[in-house]
């Protein structure tokens, strides 16, 4: 890049903006009750892995200033974790536009918890299906994702299948 930034940034950039748009869709407008749904009684609830999700982002943080920190936390109720969800996004998105150095390769950060967010995210979506309230489907491909854009309502026009 002409500023002399690391490309892999910016893609991780877009990446999270990718995790806020899936993730915002399968977050909104959940029917009443849904943190608590389950399928069985070994599975998560989807307030589980929703709280995972904005765990996995604050492990994010810890790995980028170089200390390999994890907590566990519990569920609460499903409109504060989808707004810990988006502050997790931002604050990593915040830290990944600044010039600070990463404490770790942007790699590690894409193939552990960015992408396990994302394979979450897609099990919300899963569950929301199953307990009545699927997700619209589009083509992500068209959608318009933009690295900041990490909001509960992004703004952004859904791109629905042709």
């Amino acid at each position: 890049m002409a500023d002399g930034r690391d490309p892999r940034r910016g893609l991780l950039r877009h990446a999270l903006a990718t995790v806020a748009y899936r993730g915002g869709k399968a977050l909104r407008g959940a029917p009443a009750g849904f943190g608590s749904f389950t399928i069985g009684p070994e599975s998560r609830t989807p307030g589980q892995i929703l709280a995972h999700v904005c765990d996995l982002f604050d492990w994010a943080l810890h790995l980028c200033h170089g200390r390999h920190q994890w907590a566990d936390s519990e569920a609460q109720t499903w409109r504060a974790d989808v707004a810990r969800f988006h502050r997790a996004l931002g604050a990593l998105d915040d830290l990944l536009a600044a010039d600070e150095p990463l404490g770790v390769p942007p790699e590690g950060l894409l193939q552990g918890p960015i992408a396990d967010a994302l394979t979450h995210v897609g099990q919300i979506a899963l569950l929301r299906r199953m307990a009545g309230a699927p997700v619209r489907g589009e083509n992500y491909f068209k959608a318009e994702i933009v690295a900041g854009r990490l909001g509960e309502d992004q703004g952004a026009p859904r791109v629905e299948f042709d």
